[in-house]
């Protein structure tokens, strides 16, 4: 019997069995799309609970951290530069809402997929979430606060067409980023075989699915895959999955955005 025959199976589906596959993936993140990124390296988050988030990080390496007199009485034991709150614009994004703190940080050390995997193997119930090329931070950021919530292993996408760790991602996050992996692999055709190898089924959410994600009744380790605002997932991504499910909806919208729809599948999942 091959690691994969041991997975838990979904009714009415027959699966051929995979070779193993996937190894720590490289990375190529020079993808020219660096708004937020200080000249001098680093990262600036904004925000009390995404700074609050980092700062209570021991993975987390501070620069610096800059306060309004406000929020430094209000944080008296946060240990950081009290500054105007026009020096605080001066380092962010036009209509950042910094709540008068910022901290500049190193990026988080980097995970691989196949220690996520391997993680996942060993659980007897398991869920990751994968984004094919789902572009906006905001919904990145609020997809990994939604994992976080209902008790994910990780959120995986690729190292290109999807965004940075910038203020802005961390901040829809709202302190998620530091308590949820963000996984990046060079290929997420790849990284969905050697999930399959280490055990997991795999889901791609679709809107055409015949089968809703309850009537799946998927049980053990699932890898849920969602694509991108407006396109959906790609064909060669769709080829991949074990299944197409869809969310049960009225009719009266055409779909949901794709951090609600993460946040609803991921619901239906933990109960």
């Amino acid at each position: 019997m091959t690691q994969r025959d041991s997975r838990p199976r979904p009714p009415a589906r027959n699966h051929p069995d995979r070779p193993k596959a996937g190894a720590k993936p490289t990375h190529d993140r020079d993808r020219g799309r660096r708004p937020e990124r200080p000249s001098g390296g680093g990262t600036w988050l904004y925000g009390v609970h995404a700074v609050s988030a980092a700062l209570d990080n021991p993975a987390r390496k501070l620069r610096r951290l800059l306060m309004s007199a406000e929020m430094a009485k209000s944080l008296p034991n946060r240990q950081g530069e009290v500054v105007e709150r026009a020096e605080l614009d001066r380092h962010l994004p036009p209509g950042a809402v910094h709540q008068g703190i910022a901290a500049l940080v190193d990026p988080l050390p980097e995970i691989g997929l196949e220690d996520i995997a391997r993680q996942g193997q060993m659980q007897e119930r398991a869920v990751v979430v994968l984004l094919d090329q789902v572009t906006d931070p905001h919904n990145v950021g609020a997809i990994l606060r939604s994992a976080a919530a209902f008790g994910a292993l990780a959120v995986i996408a690729p190292d290109r067409h999807a965004p940075d760790e910038t203020g802005t991602l961390a901040k829809s996050a709202s302190g998620a980023l530091e308590r949820m992996p963000l996984v990046r692999v060079t290929n997420l055709v790849r990284a969905l075989e050697a999930l399959k190898a280490h055990g997991f089924w795999v889901a791609g959410l679709a809107g055409e699915a015949k089968d809703t994600l309850a009537g799946a009744k998927l049980s053990g380790r699932v890898a849920l895959v969602l694509g991108a605002e407006g396109d959906g997932l790609r064909r060669l991504t769709r080829e991949h999955c074990d299944l197409l499910v869809r969310l049960p909806m009225t009719g009266e919208m055409e779909s949901l955005n794709v951090s609600n729809a993460a946040a609803v599948a991921l619901y239906e999942l933990f109960r």
